[in-house]
């Protein structure tokens, strides 16, 4: 017997999964808050160097604000004053000549900096001076962040399989909320910079979590229904963001804004279950029969629980020991590392591609605010489109797909000129599409693969090497100082790379979850075949695939 078998007679998908489903889209809303959150936080108002001392000593008379800049600061090519330097001494022949040429000396700005706040009041540029030859640490924190979140998928990963979802997840709801809230009482950048790694560290255990908990709860023709319902948290929280930060334009409290969620979050979590999968996977039949009794219940199948004992349930895994899993295993046997090669390699290619066009809003010249919510409300058609996709050409071509087009819309920017904005926005906005339709598919199709009593280590596998290519993203962007369509070349260099190593992966399409390490290394493959698919069956070569 099946874990599905059981699930089928309590309910796969009743009152009692709806309820997971929305406590989890309730707690998610803050991460894409968080992940995308530097954009406008570390943004960098224009500035120029900081003149009010030279008009305290009575240098410059009764000039206007626009004279006291035309002689104290040199102008750029383009017509713009200099950000980084200024006249060792007022150039008043400037007001007769109008001239923007001068042989005279420059200083770098001896007194700092003054902000242009008509777009942010105060963000970490403004708020630490971090411009001119510092510019670079805002970009630095934005990967600081995602190291944190890297390291924590890998911790929460191995815990969730060790100590269980559920009380993992509280873990990781308070740790994202406190060190979050303490960031914006920084008396420094390194102790802001630390406790953003905290964040981060500490928030990516919900979405690992959430995503498996969901998968494990339901059954295998709602497993795509909860894909898309939990990756449209993500949008939303995309598109709330940018609503968020054009109306508070300070830093601090738009913080505190997007990490809200999470006390709603805490509140409700007494309402999450444990995963029966891991529960008797790890020897812990009873607890796991009382979260079923429950599911019944609640689903009205009351009459179900009247077979349903814990005796019964301890037999659903095979595997003798209930030894403690840790990420070893993902290596120990060849066909499980083979998998975490593969599935690790695509979830760092599509992270990297995903966030190497998010982080870029300002690289196709429409207003940065717009450009956001367009990349997040693009994604809800395509949400629409991977839920009808995963049953009809399956997982595995859709993610293969998507990559590709990824790629080739990445490709096509790099020959469009800059001043054509409109064309590279909506190439962008689709490259964006479909960058999302092979992370969602990703999220689904991973966790599918690996077997319940390591699916968490899986997935924190594999989300630590997809926050590694995020950490690196905002350092590939940098690359465009180099060479203005740099950065997608290598972006889209990665996404090609990547759906070739995709293509490698089996089809999971109604597959059941496999439950034991034995289950991957074995040959038998246990399918539910739907009554539109049985004659496409017939017509195949099964091999060792037992139809159930």
């Amino acid at each position: 017997m099946k874990f599905e078998d059981i699930l089928a007679e309590i309910g796969g998908f009743g009152r009692f999964q709806k309820l997971i489903v929305f406590l989890s889209f309730v707690s998610r809303l803050t991460l894409p808050c968080h992940f995308l959150l530097n954009n406008y936080i570390g943004a960098i108002p224009s500035h120029h160097c900081d003149i009010s001392f030279l008009d305290a000593e009575g240098v410059f008379g009764n000039l206007t604000q626009e004279e006291k800049l035309t002689v104290s600061i040199p102008k750029n090519e383009d017509g713009i004053f200099a950000s980084c330097h200024m006249f060792a001494e007022p150039q008043f022949q400037l007001l007769d000549t109008k001239s923007n040429f001068t042989n005279v000396p420059l200083i770098q700005c001896p007194n700092g900096w003054e902000y242009d706040n008509s777009t942010f009041i105060s963000t970490l540029s403004t708020q630490w001076d971090l411009v001119c030859e510092k510019r670079g640490m805002t970009k630095a924190v934005a990967t600081i962040f995602f190291v944190g979140v890297m390291f924590g998928a890998a911790i929460f990963g191995s815990l969730s399989d060790r100590y269980g979802r559920r009380v993992m997840l509280l873990v990781s709801y308070i740790a994202g909320m406190t060190f979050a809230v303490a960031s914006i009482f920084s008396s420094s950048f390194t102790m802001f910079a630390v406790l953003r790694f905290f964040t981060g560290l500490g928030i990516t255990g919900i979405v690992i979590i959430t995503s498996v908990l969901s998968v494990e709860w339901v059954d295998i023709e709602s497993r795509k229904m909860v894909l898309v319902i939990d990756s449209l948290s993500w949008s939303f929280g995309y598109m709330v963001l940018p609503i968020f930060a054009y109306g508070i334009r300070d830093w601090k409290w738009l913080t505190i804004t997007v990490t809200s969620p999470l006390i709603i979050a805490i509140i409700s979590w007494r309402w999450f279950p444990e995963s029966s999968r891991w529960l008797i996977a790890t020897g812990k039949a009873e607890k796991a029969h009382f979260y079923m009794k429950r599911c019944a219940v609640m689903n009205k199948r009351k009459a179900a629980t009247s077979s349903l004992k814990p005796e019964v349930l301890s037999h659903i895994v095979s595997e003798k020991g209930h030894k403690n899993y840790s990420y070893l295993d993902l290596m120990r046997t060849p066909k499980m590392r083979r998998l975490a090669f593969l599935t690790g390699f695509t979830w760092y290619g599509v992270a990297s591609t995903y966030y190497g066009i998010s982080f870029n809003i300002k690289g196709f010249g429409l207003d940065l605010y717009l450009t956001q919510f367009l990349f997040g409300f693009v994604e809800l058609p395509t949400k629409i489109l991977v839920y009808y996709l995963l049953d009809r050409i399956g997982r595995h071509k859709t993610e293969v797909g998507a990559l590709l087009l990824v790629g080739s819309c990445l490709l096509v920017n790099v020959f469009i000129s800059k001043d054509q904005w409109i064309i590279r926005t909506v190439i962008g906005v689709l490259g964006k599409a479909f960058a999302s339709m092979s992370f969602s598919t990703l999220v689904l199709y991973s966790s599918e693969l690996y077997p319940t009593v390591i699916r968490q280590n899986g997935m924190g596998y594999n989300s630590f090497l997809g926050r590694m290519g995020v950490a690196l993203a905002p350092m590939i962007i940098l690359l465009d100082e180099v060479w203005g369509h740099l950065s997608q070349v290598i972006l889209c260099a990665i996404a090609l790379i990547t759906a070739l190593v995709a293509y490698q992966l089996p089809e999971t399409r109604g597959t059941y979850l496999p439950e034991t390490i034995e289950d991957i290394e074995g040959k038998l493959i246990y399918f539910i075949i739907y009554k539109r698919d049985v004659n496409l069956m017939k017509k195949k070569q099964l091999g060792n695939v037992m139809i159930i």
